[in-house]
């Protein structure tokens, strides 16, 4: 997903200061929660986000609720991104972020698809499968679409790999109407 130079450079900003700090899923955990929580309490956003609340105020209840949960550097990050008034930006920030630790220690996420419910070992299985093919740690989001009939549908960033029975007879269906090629009909040998 593309975006802007200001959350990239801010997302780039705090993964470079937790490397440093050896801290960059603890931060990027920091974030997701900070974010989380303007998600779930409006209120939470609004004091953050309005200008009848002054900066200083702001950075003294940010302190007062985060020292001893996050590390001094990231709270001085927060700081930063309320003294240029970004603080609206932190959900792209953090999605930014994400994307960026993802990238630097190898790991994609996928989209798996399958037409039921799956136990752990199915999910385990498809992980280590997954993780074969592509040569790196894959973290799998599963969902379901009984309109698949069975098998399975895997998305990684723009690569699609459809190994569903739909799909199978979606194919079949093609080649009995048309041929291989679509333009000859399929011979079955009966004369």
């Amino acid at each position: 997903m593309s975006r802007s130079p200001v959350v990239e450079t801010y997302a780039r900003t705090l993964l470079e200061l937790a490397a440093r700090e050896d801290q960059a899923d603890a931060y990027g955990r920091q974030l997701a929660d900070i974010v989380r929580l303007e998600e779930a309490e409006a209120d939470v956003r609004l004091f953050l986000e309005t200008p009848r609340v002054g900066l200083e105020e702001k950075k003294r209840a940010l302190r007062v609720a985060l020292t001893g949960r996050v590390s001094e550097t990231f709270l001085r990050f927060l700081f930063v991104v309320l003294d240029k008034g970004r603080q609206r930006l932190l959900p792209e920030i953090e999605a930014s972020y994400r994307d960026l630790l993802d990238e630097r220690q190898g790991r994609v996420h996928a989209s798996v698809t399958l037409s039921r419910e799956s136990d752990e070992t199915l999910r385990e299985e498809i992980r280590r499968g997954l993780e074969e093919a592509f040569e790196r740690e894959v973290v799998p989001h599963f969902q379901v679409d009984e309109r698949l009939i069975g098998g399975l549908v895997v998305r990684v960033g723009d690569r699609v790999m459809d190994g569903s029975v739909r799909r199978r007879l979606e194919d079949m269906r093609r080649q009995l109407a048309g041929g291989p090629d679509g333009d000859q009909p399929l011979n079955t040998g009966r004369a």
